[in-house]
């Protein structure tokens, strides 16, 4: 590497945040990237370890060292190609990403890890604001057609990689707009849409066509894109929440973090909603301790909720001496910038009942856990009641919609409930009929998305071809 001892001469930076008085003001993205400088100084303190755990650590394998390296050098461009080698949308992780590259980094073993994340986000950036980030239209077409169903990053992922590769793909959306829980499942203060929009105009000028408003299965028979295309590709969601069957639930105030998200995404996008569900003036409790929990909080404290209590029915990770080592992810505790806006956490409880007023939630009732061996049990004596005016689900997902495209195909399904296809061939038991993504694999994260749109194109491109040139 450039600088041999820069791990021992620099520090890890974070990226500048605007304050959270005044950001939870606004739903804009409130974090900056590194400047020239700090990312060149992040760069340097890549160890030269030999082997690069990191690249193993993304599911994308995205090539670190190199592009590090590069950084430190100013390299800018030859950085940006490194990066886009194994990611089609860095901007997308560099934002939303957990970053698990950066706890299997081998600094991390005593140190705190390069700034791996944060250094993909300022390469991206530059390369937009350079001009260097252009659409990249095949040179011979195929004459093949390829149907992709379900637009967030594994659809965008292997839409654009097919399209590249020649084929005449379309990339069919149930919503109004492309970009699915990109779209309407992060909020804005995390990922801007514009990020999106831009992507979808490069992907156009590759030859990319995009329908919305399609719900294939509903308004759009399975069997005609059948017949009408040479492959079809589900990379839909794994859109089914897991439920809190408890007394009370019927209660109104009771939502789906998912009914909760996407409605201020759309006002944030210009849309009217109607009777748009508000923490304003409530006591919002929020269950699930995770990203989506998360974002829920963020949210909250735009709206001005008068409380917010976020309940994890796990322990509070507060020993690091029984955090695995990796591969394994660590079970640290994680403090979320939405998490510093304001609300309060607690873990190991479980709700028993939520308390109603009129036909709407006014309290839930509570109970302690304590876990032992793997297992828990209520702590005798232990519950409590608390005031909520609305409630947040926030639980994880259980797999895909069964109604609907699903149930027309006729997919064989995984003991989860997801439809069954290895991650060599992407196949389905439908011929002609590939799966990739959340839909694949249940609820992940956008990296794993990107990485099995990606493969899935490769495997397509081969199944059309005979062969493929496609990375995988």
């Amino acid at each position: 590497m450039g600088k041999v001892t820069g791990f021992l001469e620099y520090e890890r930076l974070s990226e500048a945040a605007e304050d959270k008085g005044t950001r939870i003001k606004h739903y804009r993205e409130f974090v900056g990237h590194l400047s020239d400088e700090q990312a060149a100084q992040q760069g340097a303190r890549c160890m030269d370890c030999g082997t690069p755990f990191c690249m193993n650590g993304c599911p994308i394998n995205n090539i670190i060292p190199d592009w590090n390296d590069l950084v430190y050098k100013q390299d800018w461009r030859t950085a940006l190609d490194t990066l886009h080698s194994t990611n089609n949308f860095p901007e997308f992780t560099g934002r939303v990403c957990p970053a698990p590259c950066e706890e299997a980094c081998t600094l991390r073993i005593n140190a705190d890890a390069v700034g791996i994340k944060s250094i993909e986000h300022a390469i991206i950036d530059k390369g937009w604001e350079n001009g260097w980030v252009l659409p990249q239209p095949p040179k011979v077409k195929t004459g093949k057609r390829v149907a992709v169903i379900g637009s967030g990053p594994a659809g965008m992922a292997c839409s654009q990689q097919l399209a590249r590769a020649g084929h005449d793909v379309v990339l069919f959306e149930k919503n109004d707009r492309i970009g699915g829980l990109l779209r309407y499942g992060i909020p804005d203060f995390k990922m801007e849409k514009h990020f999106i929009d831009r992507r979808i105009e490069q992907m156009k000028a590759e030859g990319v066509e995009f329908r919305t408003n399609q719900n294939v299965g509903v308004f759009v028979p399975a069997k005609k894109l059948l017949e009408e295309f040479d492959a079809v590709v589900l990379s839909g969601g794994a859109e089914s929440p897991r439920d809190l069957p408890v007394p009370g639930r019927e209660l109104s105030g009771v939502h789906f973090a998912m009914e909760f998200l996407p409605q201020q995404n759309k006002v944030v996008a210009g849309d009217k909603i109607t009777n748009q569900i508000m923490a304003t003036g409530k006591h919002v409790v929020v269950i699930g301790g995770g990203d989506t929990g998360s974002d829920c909080v963020g949210t909250s404290n735009r709206h001005g909720a008068k409380s917010i209590t976020q309940f994890e029915l796990l322990g509070k990770p507060d020993d690091p001496l029984r955090n695995p080592v990796w591969p394994y992810w660590p079970t640290r505790l994680r403090t979320s910038s939405s998490h510093e806006e304001g609300a309060a956490r607690d873990w190991s409880v479980a709700t028993k009942s939520f308390v109603g007023e009129n036909g709407k939630v006014k309290a839930l009732k509570a109970v302690r856990l304590k876990w032992e061996g793997g297992k828990m049990a209520e702590v005798p004596g232990s519950e409590f009641e608390m005031p909520a005016d609305l409630v947040l689900l926030a639980m994880g997902f259980l797999g895909p919609t069964q109604k609907g495209l699903l149930e027309q195909l006729g997919v064989e399904k995984d003991a989860r409930s997801n439809v069954k296809a290895d991650v060599e061939s992407y196949k389905t038991s439908v011929a002609k009929v590939f799966a990739a993504g959340d839909m694949r694999r249940g609820q992940s994260l956008v990296v794993w998305a990107i990485r099995e749109g990606r493969q899935c194109a490769r495997a397509v491109d081969e199944f059309l071809m005979g062969s493929t040139d496609l990375p995988r």
